[in-house]
Protein backbone atom coordinates (compact mmCIF):
# COMPACT_ATOMS: atom_id res chain seq x y z
CA UNK A 1 0.00 0.00 0.00
CA UNK A 2 1.22 3.14 -0.41
CA UNK A 3 0.49 6.73 1.15
CA UNK A 4 -1.75 9.20 -0.95
CA UNK A 5 0.20 11.93 -2.19
CA UNK A 6 -1.05 15.50 -0.81
CA UNK A 7 1.60 17.81 -1.59
CA UNK A 8 1.79 19.85 -5.51
CA UNK A 9 3.29 17.67 -7.73
CA UNK A 10 2.82 17.08 -11.63
CA UNK A 11 -1.07 16.60 -12.85
CA UNK A 12 -1.42 13.07 -13.66
CA UNK A 13 0.08 12.65 -9.94
CA UNK A 14 -2.61 14.67 -8.75
CA UNK A 15 -5.02 12.87 -10.80
CA UNK A 16 -4.26 9.39 -9.39
CA UNK A 17 -4.17 10.30 -5.49
CA UNK A 18 -7.61 12.01 -6.03
CA UNK A 19 -8.79 8.64 -8.12
CA UNK A 20 -7.21 6.69 -5.79
CA UNK A 21 -8.72 8.40 -3.00
CA UNK A 22 -12.26 8.13 -4.78
CA UNK A 23 -11.98 4.53 -4.71
CA UNK A 24 -10.34 3.58 -1.44
CA UNK A 25 -12.78 5.85 0.23
CA UNK A 26 -15.76 4.32 -1.48
CA UNK A 27 -14.84 0.63 -0.88
CA UNK A 28 -13.93 1.74 2.89
CA UNK A 29 -17.25 3.24 3.23
CA UNK A 30 -19.06 -0.15 2.00
CA UNK A 31 -17.23 -2.01 4.57
CA UNK A 32 -17.23 0.33 7.56
CA UNK A 33 -20.79 0.60 7.84
CA UNK A 34 -22.13 -2.80 8.01
CA UNK A 35 -18.89 -3.64 10.21
CA UNK A 36 -19.44 -0.78 12.62
CA UNK A 37 -23.03 -1.75 12.94
CA UNK A 38 -22.56 -5.00 13.73
CA UNK A 39 -19.98 -4.81 16.15
CA UNK A 40 -21.78 -2.23 18.18
CA UNK A 41 -24.65 -4.11 18.64
CA UNK A 42 -23.00 -7.32 19.13
CA UNK A 43 -21.33 -5.74 21.83
CA UNK A 44 -24.24 -3.80 23.08
CA UNK A 45 -26.44 -7.07 23.56
CA UNK A 46 -23.18 -8.88 24.74
CA UNK A 47 -22.98 -6.76 27.33
CA UNK A 48 -26.53 -6.72 28.44
CA UNK A 49 -26.17 -10.17 28.75
CA UNK A 50 -23.70 -10.22 30.84
CA UNK A 51 -26.03 -10.63 34.19
CA UNK A 52 -27.50 -13.60 33.10
CA UNK A 53 -23.79 -15.45 31.83
CA UNK A 54 -24.26 -15.56 28.15
CA UNK A 55 -21.92 -12.79 28.21
CA UNK A 56 -19.43 -14.12 30.00
CA UNK A 57 -18.76 -16.32 27.20
CA UNK A 58 -19.02 -14.03 24.28
CA UNK A 59 -18.14 -10.74 25.45
CA UNK A 60 -14.32 -11.53 25.03
CA UNK A 61 -14.91 -13.05 21.47
CA UNK A 62 -17.03 -9.41 20.94
CA UNK A 63 -14.63 -7.25 21.87
CA UNK A 64 -11.52 -8.88 20.52
CA UNK A 65 -13.24 -8.94 17.35
CA UNK A 66 -13.94 -4.86 18.06
CA UNK A 67 -10.19 -4.68 18.42
CA UNK A 68 -8.95 -6.28 15.52
CA UNK A 69 -11.50 -3.97 13.50
CA UNK A 70 -10.36 -0.85 15.09
CA UNK A 71 -7.26 -2.44 14.52
CA UNK A 72 -7.46 -2.77 10.86
CA UNK A 73 -8.57 1.12 10.78
CA UNK A 74 -5.15 1.85 12.42
CA UNK A 75 -3.36 -0.17 9.97
CA UNK A 76 -5.38 1.60 6.62
CA UNK A 77 -4.36 4.96 8.08
CA UNK A 78 -0.93 4.51 8.52
CA UNK A 79 -0.41 2.91 4.75
CA UNK A 80 -2.92 5.09 3.36
CA UNK A 81 -2.40 8.57 4.57
CA UNK A 82 0.05 8.24 6.91
CA UNK A 83 -1.57 8.93 10.13
CA UNK A 84 -0.18 7.34 12.53
CA UNK A 85 -3.63 5.85 15.20
CA UNK A 86 -1.78 4.70 18.46
CA UNK A 87 -3.02 1.71 20.18
CA UNK A 88 -2.81 1.41 24.23
CA UNK A 89 -4.93 -1.42 25.05
CA UNK A 90 -3.89 -3.39 27.91
CA UNK A 91 -2.91 -7.42 27.34
CA UNK A 92 -5.84 -9.57 28.17
CA UNK A 93 -5.42 -12.55 30.23
CA UNK A 94 -6.07 -15.22 27.48
CA UNK A 95 -5.86 -18.83 29.33
CA UNK A 96 -7.97 -17.33 32.32
CA UNK A 97 -11.86 -18.11 33.43
CA UNK A 98 -14.40 -16.10 31.39
CA UNK A 99 -15.53 -13.84 34.21
CA UNK A 100 -11.75 -13.01 34.71
CA UNK A 101 -11.20 -12.35 30.47
CA UNK A 102 -14.44 -10.05 30.97
CA UNK A 103 -14.26 -8.08 33.11
CA UNK A 104 -10.29 -7.92 32.30
CA UNK A 105 -11.33 -6.25 29.17
CA UNK A 106 -14.38 -4.24 30.49
CA UNK A 107 -12.11 -2.33 32.88
CA UNK A 108 -9.66 -1.11 29.93
CA UNK A 109 -10.49 2.05 29.30
CA UNK A 110 -9.46 1.52 25.47
CA UNK A 111 -12.61 -0.56 25.18
CA UNK A 112 -14.92 1.93 26.16
CA UNK A 113 -12.94 4.41 24.03
CA UNK A 114 -13.61 1.61 20.56
CA UNK A 115 -17.31 1.76 22.00
CA UNK A 116 -17.93 5.07 21.38
CA UNK A 117 -15.77 4.99 17.83
CA UNK A 118 -18.14 3.23 16.64
CA UNK A 119 -21.22 5.42 16.49
CA UNK A 120 -19.27 7.89 15.07
CA UNK A 121 -17.28 6.23 12.46
CA UNK A 122 -20.96 4.41 11.33
CA UNK A 123 -22.10 8.32 10.85
CA UNK A 124 -19.75 10.82 10.62
CA UNK A 125 -16.94 7.88 9.44
CA UNK A 126 -18.82 6.72 6.48
CA UNK A 127 -19.84 10.33 5.40
CA UNK A 128 -16.21 11.28 5.60
CA UNK A 129 -14.74 8.18 3.60
CA UNK A 130 -17.83 8.49 1.11
CA UNK A 131 -17.10 12.11 0.19
CA UNK A 132 -14.00 11.87 -2.22
CA UNK A 133 -16.06 9.94 -4.65
CA UNK A 134 -19.21 11.86 -3.99
CA UNK A 135 -17.13 14.35 -5.22
CA UNK A 136 -15.70 12.99 -8.45
CA UNK A 137 -18.86 10.98 -9.24
CA UNK A 138 -21.45 13.76 -8.27
CA UNK A 139 -20.26 16.41 -11.18
CA UNK A 140 -20.60 13.83 -13.92
CA UNK A 141 -24.61 14.14 -13.32
CA UNK A 142 -24.28 17.74 -13.67
CA UNK A 143 -22.38 17.50 -16.97
CA UNK A 144 -24.59 14.91 -18.00
CA UNK A 145 -27.70 17.17 -17.43
CA UNK A 146 -25.90 20.07 -19.23
CA UNK A 147 -25.62 17.56 -22.04
CA UNK A 148 -29.54 16.59 -22.90
CA UNK A 149 -30.18 14.63 -19.81
CA UNK A 150 -32.34 16.61 -18.59
CA UNK A 151 -35.23 16.35 -20.84
CA UNK A 152 -35.42 12.41 -19.83
CA UNK A 153 -35.58 13.42 -16.18
CA UNK A 154 -37.92 16.26 -16.59
CA UNK A 155 -40.10 15.30 -19.57
CA UNK A 156 -42.80 11.92 -19.66
CA UNK A 157 -43.44 10.44 -16.80
CA UNK A 158 -41.23 13.06 -14.23
CA UNK A 159 -43.68 16.29 -15.88
CA UNK A 160 -45.65 16.06 -12.65
CA UNK A 161 -43.22 16.04 -10.10
CA UNK A 162 -41.67 19.69 -11.49
CA UNK A 163 -37.98 20.22 -12.10
CA UNK A 164 -35.26 17.81 -11.21
CA UNK A 165 -32.51 18.92 -8.48
CA UNK A 166 -28.76 19.05 -9.06
CA UNK A 167 -28.10 20.27 -5.71
CA UNK A 168 -29.09 24.09 -5.11
CA UNK A 169 -30.18 23.71 -8.71
CA UNK A 170 -33.78 23.25 -10.13
CA UNK A 171 -32.95 21.80 -13.74
CA UNK A 172 -36.30 22.20 -16.07
CA UNK A 173 -34.74 23.94 -19.42
CA UNK A 174 -31.11 23.91 -21.47
CA UNK A 175 -30.35 27.26 -19.48
CA UNK A 176 -31.11 25.57 -15.76
CA UNK A 177 -29.11 22.31 -17.16
CA UNK A 178 -26.24 24.37 -17.77
CA UNK A 179 -26.56 25.91 -14.43
CA UNK A 180 -26.20 22.42 -13.21
CA UNK A 181 -23.45 21.72 -15.19
CA UNK A 182 -21.53 24.78 -14.06
CA UNK A 183 -22.06 23.71 -10.10
CA UNK A 184 -20.56 20.24 -11.39
CA UNK A 185 -17.71 22.14 -13.17
CA UNK A 186 -17.51 24.10 -9.45
CA UNK A 187 -17.93 20.42 -7.27
CA UNK A 188 -15.14 19.55 -9.93
CA UNK A 189 -12.93 21.76 -8.58
CA UNK A 190 -13.47 21.51 -5.26
CA UNK A 191 -13.10 17.82 -5.68
CA UNK A 192 -9.19 18.93 -7.31
CA UNK A 193 -8.54 21.01 -4.51
CA UNK A 194 -10.02 18.75 -1.37
CA UNK A 195 -10.67 15.53 -2.50
CA UNK A 196 -7.31 14.05 -0.62
CA UNK A 197 -7.73 15.74 2.24
CA UNK A 198 -11.61 14.89 2.72
CA UNK A 199 -10.47 11.27 2.61
CA UNK A 200 -7.63 12.36 4.71
CA UNK A 201 -10.02 13.96 7.19
CA UNK A 202 -11.58 10.57 7.52
CA UNK A 203 -8.61 9.41 9.29
CA UNK A 204 -8.02 12.28 11.37
CA UNK A 205 -11.51 11.79 12.90
CA UNK A 206 -10.83 8.38 13.99
CA UNK A 207 -7.69 9.09 15.78
CA UNK A 208 -9.03 11.93 17.58
CA UNK A 209 -12.06 9.54 18.79
CA UNK A 210 -9.53 6.07 19.14
CA UNK A 211 -6.57 7.76 20.68
CA UNK A 212 -5.63 7.81 24.17
CA UNK A 213 -6.28 10.22 26.50
CA UNK A 214 -4.07 12.05 28.26
CA UNK A 215 -5.29 10.56 31.68
CA UNK A 216 -4.31 7.02 29.83
CA UNK A 217 -1.15 8.36 28.94
CA UNK A 218 -0.25 9.42 32.47
CA UNK A 219 -1.24 6.07 33.59
CA UNK A 220 0.70 4.61 30.74
CA UNK A 221 3.99 6.32 31.81
CA UNK A 222 2.45 5.52 36.06
CA UNK A 223 3.12 2.26 34.61
CA UNK A 224 6.09 2.33 32.94
CA UNK A 225 7.91 4.05 35.67
CA UNK A 226 6.87 1.52 38.02
CA UNK A 227 8.25 -1.39 35.92
CA UNK A 228 11.47 0.51 35.64
CA UNK A 229 11.85 0.71 38.67
CA UNK A 230 11.16 -2.63 39.67
CA UNK A 231 13.57 -3.15 37.10
CA UNK A 232 16.88 -1.48 38.72
CA UNK A 233 15.82 -2.41 41.75
CA UNK A 234 16.14 -6.47 40.61
CA UNK A 235 19.01 -5.42 38.84
CA UNK A 236 20.39 -4.44 41.96
CA UNK A 237 19.67 -6.88 43.89
CA UNK A 238 20.75 -9.70 41.17
CA UNK A 239 24.44 -7.67 41.51
CA UNK A 240 23.97 -8.00 45.27
CA UNK A 241 23.30 -11.89 44.85
CA UNK A 242 26.32 -11.96 42.49
CA UNK A 243 28.70 -10.25 45.23
CA UNK A 244 27.78 -12.14 47.78
CA UNK A 245 28.13 -15.15 46.27
CA UNK A 246 31.63 -14.72 44.75
CA UNK A 247 33.08 -13.63 48.13
CA UNK A 248 31.10 -16.56 50.44
CA UNK A 249 32.20 -18.76 47.84
CA UNK A 250 34.37 -19.44 44.89
CA UNK A 251 36.54 -16.26 46.36
CA UNK A 252 36.77 -17.79 49.80
CA UNK A 253 37.60 -21.39 48.29
CA UNK A 254 40.26 -19.39 46.66
CA UNK A 255 41.83 -17.76 49.35
CA UNK A 256 41.97 -20.92 50.96
CA UNK A 257 43.41 -23.03 48.42
CA UNK A 258 46.20 -20.31 47.90
CA UNK A 259 46.83 -20.80 51.67
CA UNK A 260 47.30 -24.23 51.10
CA UNK A 261 49.51 -24.14 48.59
CA UNK A 262 51.69 -22.03 50.46
CA UNK A 263 51.92 -24.27 53.29
CA UNK A 264 52.48 -26.90 50.86
CA UNK A 265 55.64 -25.45 49.82
CA UNK A 266 56.86 -24.81 53.17
CA UNK A 267 56.30 -28.67 54.20
CA UNK A 268 57.61 -30.17 51.03
CA UNK A 269 61.26 -31.13 52.35
CA UNK A 270 59.85 -31.32 55.29
CA UNK A 271 56.54 -33.03 55.65
CA UNK A 272 55.85 -34.86 52.37
CA UNK A 273 52.85 -36.78 53.22
CA UNK A 274 51.39 -33.95 54.87
CA UNK A 275 51.66 -31.82 51.90
CA UNK A 276 50.29 -34.56 49.49
CA UNK A 277 47.08 -34.20 51.65
CA UNK A 278 47.22 -30.90 51.56
CA UNK A 279 47.24 -30.33 47.53
CA UNK A 280 44.40 -33.62 47.54
CA UNK A 281 42.55 -30.58 49.37
CA UNK A 282 43.79 -27.50 47.15
CA UNK A 283 42.80 -29.80 44.47
CA UNK A 284 38.97 -30.55 46.15
CA UNK A 285 38.75 -26.64 46.87
CA UNK A 286 39.53 -25.84 42.62
CA UNK A 287 36.76 -28.06 41.66
CA UNK A 288 34.77 -27.12 44.07
CA UNK A 289 35.16 -23.42 43.26
CA UNK A 290 34.87 -24.23 39.38
CA UNK A 291 31.44 -25.53 40.13
CA UNK A 292 30.21 -22.71 42.42
CA UNK A 293 31.06 -20.17 39.13
CA UNK A 294 29.80 -22.41 36.99
CA UNK A 295 26.59 -22.13 39.04
CA UNK A 296 26.97 -18.76 39.28
CA UNK A 297 27.40 -18.15 35.65
CA UNK A 298 24.01 -20.01 34.95
CA UNK A 299 22.23 -18.63 37.39
CA UNK A 300 22.79 -15.10 36.01
CA UNK A 301 22.79 -16.13 32.00
CA UNK A 302 22.77 -20.18 31.40
CA UNK A 303 24.81 -21.10 28.26
CA UNK A 304 22.00 -23.33 27.35
CA UNK A 305 19.95 -20.52 26.44
CA UNK A 306 22.61 -18.16 24.64
CA UNK A 307 23.57 -21.27 22.45
CA UNK A 308 20.55 -23.07 21.92
CA UNK A 309 17.20 -20.83 22.97
CA UNK A 310 14.48 -20.85 25.19
CA UNK A 311 12.88 -24.18 24.21
CA UNK A 312 16.13 -25.93 24.94
CA UNK A 313 16.97 -24.46 27.94
CA UNK A 314 13.25 -24.84 29.48
CA UNK A 315 13.69 -27.98 28.73
CA UNK A 316 17.23 -28.11 30.50
CA UNK A 317 15.15 -27.03 33.31
CA UNK A 318 12.62 -29.93 33.03
CA UNK A 319 15.14 -32.83 32.87
CA UNK A 320 17.04 -31.64 36.84
CA UNK A 321 13.35 -31.17 38.17
CA UNK A 322 12.37 -33.98 40.66
CA UNK A 323 9.10 -34.91 39.09
CA UNK A 324 8.03 -36.18 36.23
CA UNK A 325 7.77 -33.07 33.74
CA UNK A 326 6.99 -33.04 29.79
CA UNK A 327 7.77 -30.19 27.63
CA UNK A 328 6.16 -29.17 24.65
CA UNK A 329 7.70 -26.38 22.74
CA UNK A 330 6.86 -24.32 19.31
CA UNK A 331 8.88 -21.51 18.78
CA UNK A 332 9.86 -21.30 14.78
CA UNK A 333 12.63 -18.70 15.60
CA UNK A 334 14.31 -16.99 18.86
CA UNK A 335 13.05 -13.78 20.72
CA UNK A 336 15.78 -11.31 21.56
CA UNK A 337 18.07 -12.32 24.44
CA UNK A 338 16.45 -10.22 27.39
CA UNK A 339 13.30 -11.38 26.70
CA UNK A 340 14.64 -15.00 26.69
CA UNK A 341 16.25 -14.89 29.84
CA UNK A 342 12.99 -13.20 31.59
CA UNK A 343 11.24 -15.88 30.58
CA UNK A 344 13.23 -18.49 31.35
CA UNK A 345 13.87 -17.12 34.87
CA UNK A 346 10.34 -16.60 35.13
CA UNK A 347 9.13 -20.10 34.32
CA UNK A 348 12.51 -21.41 36.77
CA UNK A 349 10.52 -19.49 39.52
CA UNK A 350 7.65 -21.02 38.68
CA UNK A 351 8.55 -24.40 38.61
CA UNK A 352 10.70 -23.89 41.53
CA UNK A 353 7.53 -22.98 43.47
CA UNK A 354 5.58 -26.09 42.26
CA UNK A 355 8.21 -28.39 43.54
CA UNK A 356 8.52 -26.91 46.94
CA UNK A 357 5.11 -25.75 48.06
CA UNK A 358 2.58 -27.20 45.30
CA UNK A 359 3.26 -30.95 46.00
CA UNK A 360 3.01 -31.38 42.63
CA UNK A 361 4.34 -35.03 41.29
CA UNK A 362 3.25 -34.07 37.59
CA UNK A 363 3.95 -31.03 35.55
CA UNK A 364 3.28 -29.80 32.03
CA UNK A 365 5.03 -26.77 30.36
CA UNK A 366 4.16 -25.03 26.97
CA UNK A 367 5.43 -22.87 25.12
CA UNK A 368 4.95 -21.03 22.22
CA UNK A 369 4.58 -18.03 19.94
CA UNK A 370 1.37 -16.00 18.81
CA UNK A 371 1.86 -13.94 15.82
CA UNK A 372 -1.14 -12.81 15.32
CA UNK A 373 -2.36 -9.30 16.11
CA UNK A 374 1.04 -8.40 17.26
CA UNK A 375 3.33 -11.18 18.03
CA UNK A 376 2.89 -12.78 22.00
CA UNK A 377 5.09 -15.06 23.54
CA UNK A 378 3.02 -17.68 25.61
CA UNK A 379 4.21 -19.77 28.04
CA UNK A 380 2.17 -22.22 30.16
CA UNK A 381 3.08 -23.69 33.55
CA UNK A 382 0.07 -26.53 35.08
CA UNK A 383 0.75 -28.66 38.03
CA UNK A 384 -1.45 -31.64 39.45
CA UNK A 385 -0.18 -30.29 43.23
CA UNK A 386 -2.68 -28.96 45.62
CA UNK A 387 -3.36 -25.31 44.46
CA UNK A 388 -3.99 -22.46 46.42
CA UNK A 389 -1.40 -20.40 44.38
CA UNK A 390 -1.90 -16.84 44.48
CA UNK A 391 -0.26 -13.49 43.22
CA UNK A 392 0.65 -11.54 46.27
CA UNK A 393 3.50 -9.20 48.15
CA UNK A 394 6.90 -11.37 49.34
CA UNK A 395 5.15 -14.60 46.83
CA UNK A 396 7.40 -15.88 43.99
CA UNK A 397 5.20 -15.27 41.74
CA UNK A 398 4.89 -11.37 42.31
CA UNK A 399 8.52 -11.37 41.57
CA UNK A 400 8.04 -13.18 37.71
CA UNK A 401 5.14 -10.48 37.58
CA UNK A 402 7.29 -7.45 38.16
CA UNK A 403 9.60 -9.23 35.79
CA UNK A 404 7.71 -10.17 33.07
CA UNK A 405 6.20 -6.19 33.38
CA UNK A 406 9.50 -5.06 32.61
CA UNK A 407 8.81 -6.33 29.00
CA UNK A 408 4.73 -5.31 28.96
CA UNK A 409 4.19 -8.88 30.24
CA UNK A 410 1.37 -10.19 31.98
CA UNK A 411 0.90 -13.15 34.01
CA UNK A 412 -2.43 -14.85 35.32
CA UNK A 413 -2.85 -17.50 37.77
CA UNK A 414 -5.37 -19.80 37.88
CA UNK A 415 -5.50 -22.04 41.19
CA UNK A 416 -8.43 -23.44 43.01
CA UNK A 417 -7.81 -25.31 46.21
CA UNK A 418 -6.96 -28.69 45.55
CA UNK A 419 -5.43 -27.96 42.51
CA UNK A 420 -4.55 -28.32 39.55
CA UNK A 421 -2.93 -24.79 38.89
CA UNK A 422 -2.28 -23.36 35.57
CA UNK A 423 0.10 -20.22 35.46
CA UNK A 424 0.08 -18.29 32.33
CA UNK A 425 2.60 -15.62 30.81
CA UNK A 426 2.59 -13.70 27.90
CA UNK A 427 5.12 -11.31 26.81
CA UNK A 428 5.09 -9.28 23.30
CA UNK A 429 7.76 -10.17 21.39
CA UNK A 430 8.71 -11.08 17.31
CA UNK A 431 10.93 -13.90 16.71
CA UNK A 432 13.70 -13.48 14.61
Amino acid sequence: MTTIETKSGSGSTRVRGIGLAAVRGLGLALVLLPGAVLCFTLSLVSIALIPIGIGLVTTPWVLTGVRAFADWRRVLAAQWCGVTIPSAYRPAPQDANPWTRTFALLRDPATWRDLRWLPVDMTAGFVTALLPAVLILYPLEGFALAAGLWRTMTGGPYVEYGPYWYGFVPVSDQTSALGAGALGAALLFVAHRYAVSAFQLHFRLTRAVLSPSQGELAERVRVLTETRRDAVDTSAAELRRIERDLHDGAQARLVAMGMDLGTVEMLLDKDPEKAKQLLAQARKSSADALTELRDLVRGIHPPVLAERGLGDAVRALALRLPVGTEVDVDLPGRAGAPVESAAYFAVSEVLTNAVKHAGADRIWIDVHHIREPDGMLRITVTDNGKGGAVIGAGSGLSGVERRLGTFDGVLAVSSPAGGPTMVTMEIPCELS
